[in-house]
């Protein structure tokens, strides 16, 4: 979708209805529920996750086309992110025509909260509005992801206030005392690593299987040069393809000894989490080259912190 077509709905300046209100079914009315219920709706995950952020994502991931995590904290569910096309994501659906919500939401640039006494406002750019704008439902929030090649939602997070502050998605401005997540020491650093590496997996997978491609099988020595060029990329501050110790892909691949016809990469940095950084990657022409190519046939994936690298192969099995 491009930046005209926001603004030309935005200046209609639709007031929300009805449906702006708090879900009263779907995963929107998870938020706030206890873990009790949660296990209840969704029976126990396939795994738990670290997170940087306070809360464990709860990881559903039998089917596909119903993936879903859902953070936890202290008992009670704080948020959810779906992506897979089968879930209930009332008042929404996934795959929904982009215009039909913006036809549907005045969706501002600037959203207030009151939070424990404190104040904050995030500023949305035209890119976070084209792409992943938010909107308050009742006393929660809705962010939503924006497939711009196919100009459909793509996957949906639902937030509480206090997830949304300490995640901050979005340019902040605020008075009072800023909610920012306690600083991992390293075990839990690698533990969020290996969540968010599993995460960005598994989603990859979701729209692979969305997009009528066979899913990519996980290579652990993929990942492991995967790990080693996020590390690197953190440990030399220098965002980059090609590494100035280690090379390219093909001489870490080489090094690792890993045997391949065809690999491709992705990076990215500074991204909230898993699930954000592919629907980056998803909204960039190259990026998602790779994630939908049906050539790839195996992945690693390796995230240092907040530096992410997938690395794409094609492994002859024949």
């Amino acid at each position: 979708m491009n930046q005209s077509l926001y603004q030309n709905h935005h200046n209609n300046n639709i007031s929300n209805g009805p449906s702006a209100e708090r879900p009263k079914e779907g995963l929107g009315q998870l938020i706030g529920q206890d873990l009790s219920e949660l296990i209840k709706k969704l029976g126990e995950p396939e795994r738990i996750d670290e997170s940087l952020y306070g809360y464990q994502w709860y990881i559903y991931n039998l089917d596909y086309s119903r993936y879903v995590q859902v953070g936890v904290e202290n008992n009670r569910v704080v948020t959810v992110y779906a992506i897979g096309e089968n879930n209930e994501v009332t008042p929404f659906l996934l795959g929904q025509p982009v215009e039909e919500i913006f036809n549907s939401y005045n969706i501002d640039t600037n959203i207030e909260i009151e939070f424990n006494g404190n104040s904050y406002r995030f500023e949305l750019s035209d890119t976070d509005l084209n792409l992943r704008p938010l909107i308050p439902l009742g006393d929660i929030f809705v962010q939503l992801y924006i497939d711009n090649f196919t100009g459909t939602l793509s996957s949906i997070r639902f937030l509480n206030n206090e997830a949304l502050i300490k995640q901050h998605p979005y340019e902040l401005v605020y008075r009072g005392e800023l909610i920012e997540p306690t600083n991992p020491n390293e075990t839990l650093w690698r533990s969020i690593e290996e969540g968010a590496e599993k995460e960005i997996f598994d989603i990859t997978n979701v729209l692979r299987v969305r997009h009528d491609l066979n899913p990519v099988l996980w290579d652990d020595e993929t990942a492991k040069v995967a790990y080693g060029h996020s590390k690197d990329m953190s440990d030399s501050d220098d965002f980059s393809h090609i590494s100035k110790q280690f090379g390219d892909l093909s001489d870490r691949l080489k090094a690792a000894k890993v045997t391949y016809l065809s690999a491709g990469e992705n990076i990215a940095a500074n991204y909230s989490d898993g699930p954000a950084v592919v629907e980056g990657w998803l909204n960039s022409k190259t990026h998602r080259e790779s994630l939908l190519s049906e050539e790839f046939t195996h992945l690693g994936v390796g995230v240092y912190q907040k530096y992410y690298t997938q690395n794409f192969i094609r492994i002859d099995e024949e």
